[in-house]
This record gives structure tokens, sequence and C-alpha cells, in this order.
């Protein structure tokens, strides 16, 4: 098999899992498979859907650098190995029935990922890609000593340990003890740590900066989203009986996690860092609106579905940036609406998206967890939350908008952009615009019926 083949196979493949994942996003919830540890329900559907379409989306991006890249052939087979390895890790996190089926896709999806982040020739990009297996196996092992404390607490009990998810809610008020409390604590941080939270977050910048654009993209859009299904199951489970820690340690994650993104967005002139660090800012408003539940929890998952593909938007169109001007450094780029057109509109529309600016999902998503902050009661927490996304809002846009409507720094003849290389970031864009302008039926009833599973508290 010639190595101008692989691509395509990828791409293939991610295109019949993106048209299987709508087929089931339309079907009802299952009941459980192969012996219980495995299921189909409302967050499996939503997330099925929106992963899978990414994962084709960014195959599609690579397919098309390759074929205007002979030089990339070299690294295809290792590329696609890993990549298909990590799209089927990523698909049984979504589907898993089990809490330790969920760790284990959860590591192999990380395990897959590590060689994608290296850049052949490149050191320092093997070095971030350790920095990122480092973090991620502490947080994983926090994870695991979680489950072995939740046990323990169960025993204690008198109780059989049980970590299938329905058994496991079941028996979630038998942890309100000392072991189970120490043990949903150590979760809840070791997921941080795989989402990029305070305060194990140094892996994200570092990860984002050095991968190829199309694997920082299925970093910030693919496993965020399984990891934060993880984090979505435990929450489920443990709300009712956990409702106090639970909220207090993810509002403290999340208002840590803004204020670091926001202080580090302005200290930096790398432009991809900068995406980074906006998406520690996300992984922060995310945990606040997990955090807080209740009337927040639709507006959080409109928002998680919306930065999935704010997030590879504009790590594709930086990844096309940097190879045209050779730097990341925000001083030295502008004009990009003369220079790179398309990539100049993406850049825009990506930023105003992330800035939450309507109509796209990432503001009313906002604007309905700040409600619930208002409404619970979260005052101090809703004033934190507002100066910060000012403060990232100015730091940001002092900085990319110059880069779109500057002068050019350089007078130089770009190779002409082809309509076919927007493609994948066209996609994106219009998905992202239809969450904010008409969310379709079927994807309004998945988002409801998740954001019931994750606010429900004791009575």
């Amino acid at each position: 098999m010639t190595r101008t083949r692989l691509p395509l196979i990828l791409m293939i493949i991610a295109l019949v899992a993106s048209m299987l994942s709508a087929v089931v996003a339309a079907m009802p919830s299952t009941a459980p498979l192969l012996g219980g540890y495995l299921r189909v329900d409302a967050t499996s559907r939503l997330f099925l859907a929106l992963v899978n379409p990414i994962f084709f989306g960014v195959s599609v991006y690579v397919w098309g650098r390759v074929a205007s890249t002979p030089e990339l052939q070299a690294g295809m087979g290792r590329f696609v190995t890993s990549a298909l390895l990590f799209l089927v890790a990523s698909n049984v996190v979504l589907i898993a029935n089990h809490l330790f089926v969920l760790w284990i896709a959860l590591e192999v999806s990380t395990l897959a990922a590590a060689p994608l982040i290296v850049r052949p020739g490149v050191a320092s990009s093997r070095l971030a890609s350790w920095r990122y297996l480092l973090f991620s196996s502490v947080g994983l092992s926090l994870v695991w000593l979680g489950f072995i404390c939740l046990s323990r607490s169960l025993e204690e009990g008198g109780l059989v340990p049980s970590f299938f998810l329905e058994q496991m809610k079941a028996l979630g008020p038998a942890t309100a003890n000392t072991w189970g409390k120490l043990g949903l604590t150590l979760i809840i941080l070791g997921l941080g740590t795989k989402l990029g939270l305070a305060p194990m977050y140094s892996w994200l910048p570092e990860a984002y900066d050095e991968a190829p654009p199309a694997v920082t993209a299925l970093l910030g859009a693919v496993q965020f989203n399984a990891a934060l299904v993880v984090l979505l199951r435990v929450v489920h489970i443990f709300r009712p009986s956990h409702a106090g820690l639970i909220n207090a340690e993810l509002v403290t994650m999340g208002v840590a996690s803004m204020v670091i993104s926001a202080l580090s967005i302005i200290a930096t002139r790398n432009v991809k860092r900068m995406i980074a660090y906006a998406s520690i800012n996300h992984a922060g408003v995310i945990a606040i609106g997990l955090g807080i539940g209740k009337t927040a929890s639709y507006g959080l998952l409109l928002y998680v579905v919306s930065n999935a593909f704010i997030k590879a938007i504009l790590f594709l169109t930086v990844g096309k940036i940097e190879a045209h001007y050779q730097t990341k450094d925000t001083q030295k780029i502008s004009g990009l609406l003369k220079d790179l057109p398309y990539s100049g509109v993406f850049l825009m529309v990506g930023t105003f998206a992330l800035l939450g600016f309507p109509p796209f999902g990432s503001f009313f998503g906002e604007l309905l967890i700040l409600s619930a902050l208002v409404g619970s009661g979260h005052m101090f927490v809703f004033a934190a939350f507002c100066v910060l996304i000012t403060t990232t809002f100015v730091a940001m846009g002092r900085t990319i908008f110059p880069m779109i409507w500057g002068e050019p720094k350089q007078v130089r003849a770009w190779p002409r952009q082809t309509f076919l290389s927007a493609v994948p970031k066209l996609f994106f864009l219009v998905a992202l615009v239809v969450l904010g302008v008409y969310i379709p039926p079927v994807v309004n009833g998945l988002i409801q019926e998740v954001a019931a599973s994750v606010s429900v508290e004791a009575p």
C-alpha cells in the first residue's frame, strides 16, 4: 500500500464513523450491551455526533495537506495507525458503561495521541509529547486512586463495590464518608488534569503549540470531549450525594483556570499558544457551568459543543498561517485578509466565536451560565467571571485583530489558496453558526436530556 493512499483510507474510515454516529444519534438510547460494559445513552449519542464529524473534518485536512506537500508522506504510516487507535479509543470512552472501561479507553487514547504530537526532527515536540504523557499519566493515576478510595468506602459500609454506571449511581449515597469524599476529590482533580484545568494545566500550552495543527485539533476538540464525558458520568453518579464537594471543587478549579488563562494570554506573543491558553479559559468556563449545575447545564453543553468546532477551526487555521509566514509571532503577522483571505476570514470568525460574540452558540452558552450564577447567588464568582472574560477579550482582541486587518509587513507572492483546503473549516463554521441560529430538534433534545442528567441534586 502506497503512503499516498493512507490519508484517503483514514478519511474513508472517519466518514463511515461519522455516518454511523449520525444514525446512532437519531436512535433511542439502548439497554446495556456486551454484558453491561457498553451502552448508548443520550450522552453517548450527543458526543458521538460531535467528535466523529470533527475527526472526519480533520482527516480531510490531513488528506489535503499530504496531497499538496509530498514530504509529509514519510510519516503517514505511523500517523494513520495512531490516529485510528485514537479514534477507536475515543469512541469506546463515549459508549462505555463501566468506570474502569472508561478509564482504560481514555488511557489508550492518551497513548495513541502521544506519538502524534512528535514532529520528525523537532526536539521540542518530543519533549512536549513526554510532558503530555507524564501529566496525563499522573492525572489518570489520580483517577485510578480515586476509584480505589471509592471501593474502600463501599467496603466500609458492608457493600460489594460495583463500577457499572447504573449500579454505581444506586451506591452513591453509601460513599458519603471520608474515603468516598477523598476518592471523588481525586477523580475530579485527575480528570481536570486531562482537561487542562488548574492546577495541573502546564502540559496543555506546550503540547498544543508543538503538535502539528491536525493533532492539536484532535486533542482540543476530540480528546477533550472524551475526557469531559468521563467527568459528566462521574457528576451524574455522585452529584445527588456529594453536591457540595463537586460544586466547590469544580468552581474553584474553573475560576483558577480562567485567571491563569487571562494572565497568560496577556503575556504571550505566540498565536498558537494564545489559542491554547484560550482553551484553558474554555475549560474553566465549563468547570464553572458544571459546578453550578441546574439551569447552567443546558448552556454549558451548548458552550461545549460550540467550542469543539471553534477550536477545530482556529487550530487548523493557525497551522495554515504558520506554514505561510514561518512564524507564530503575532507581531510578525499582519494583513491576513490580503495575504491569506480564507485563513483571515476563518481566524476572524473563529476569534469572534471564541470571545463569545453573537450569534454563535458560545455566546448563548456563556449567557445561560452567567444567568445561572446570578440565580444561584454566586455573585463573587459572577463578578470574577465577568472581569476575566472581559480581560481575555481585550487581550486577545488587541493581538489578533491587527493580524487580520493590519497592513502586510512583507510583500511576497503567496501560493494561491484553494477552496478544497478550506472545506473542513467551512464545514465546522457552518455547524458553529447553525448552533447559534437554529438548533436542530434532535440536537436540542439530546442537549436537554444530557443537561437533566448532570444537574440533578439530592432532594
